[in-house]
């Protein structure tokens, strides 16, 4: 995914209101950019980060500016808006960078499926096989180089585990995608301890058949590409 036109640069003076954040450019103007994000951001928003952004052209927009990347103070890559993660997995995947899932001649995006009325993010089709329903996830917690996902109480992610399993009760696939999109995270572990419920579902439809699939990303002003598997640890105490 390359940023047409190309991000800018401010630095971050605080995220409020959850979907806001106000930042100083380096010609000393102060702009609010939408941050399309819905959880804490946990050591992504710290004041004095330098943050990249892009600018729409849609008039209708009551903020033109997004909240796409930081650059912390650490040196750490991370991208903001989660709604860039459907879009770089379904690119990997159509460029045969994902080994688990090659093979599928078919892409669709937001098709609704389950009993709890819900829209699966990527639903993968191909002659011969059995449909792939894809539920993609962004990982931004970082704690001691381990990912962790959710990073506050998810009802909702919830709900996509027990219509994955669902979907392997009908006989399909089922896979919980991560897209790791921190530059500084080596390995994935559920938050247990920010969500148990979460972590507990995960690790049961884990064993009856769900498939977690792991991807770190590369990351940069120019653009964001997954390129490396990444281990998935259903808990701190499995980790090799």
């Amino acid at each position: 995914m390359i940023f047409t036109p190309p991000l800018r640069c401010a630095t971050l003076i605080k995220r409020y209101k959850r979907f806001l954040a106000d930042v100083i450019t380096p010609e000393g103007k102060t702009l609010t950019l939408h941050c399309a994000n819905t959880g804490t951001m946990t050591g992504c928003a710290t004041p004095g980060d330098i943050v990249w952004y892009s600018t729409s052209d849609n008039p209708k927009r009551k903020y033109a500016h997004s909240w796409e990347l930081t650059h912390t103070q650490q040196g750490d890559w991370i991208c903001i808006n989660t709604l860039r993660a459907n879009t770089l997995v379904r690119e990997a995947i159509e460029r045969n960078l994902i080994n688990e899932l090659f093979g599928y001649s078919k892409i669709c995006g937001e098709v609704k499926y389950g009993s709890e009325n819900s829209r699966i993010d990527l639903l993968l089709q191909a002659e011969n096989r059995v449909d792939c329903y894809i539920e993609v996830k962004s990982v931004t917690l970082l704690q001691q180089q381990c990912g962790y996902f959710p990073d506050a109480v998810t009802l909702r992610g919830q709900k996509h585990l027990r219509e994955l399993f669902s979907v392997i009760e009908r006989g399909q696939r089922a896979v919980l995608f991560f897209a790791v999109l921190h530059s500084g995270i080596e390995q994935v572990i559920p938050a247990h301890r920010i969500d148990a419920r979460y972590a507990a579902l995960l690790a049961q439809v884990r064993k009856l058949g769900v498939e977690v699939i792991c991807y770190g990303a590369k990351l940069s002003p120019d653009g964001i590409s997954l390129h490396n598997k990444l281990p998935f640890f259903i808990d701190s105490s499995s980790q090799t």
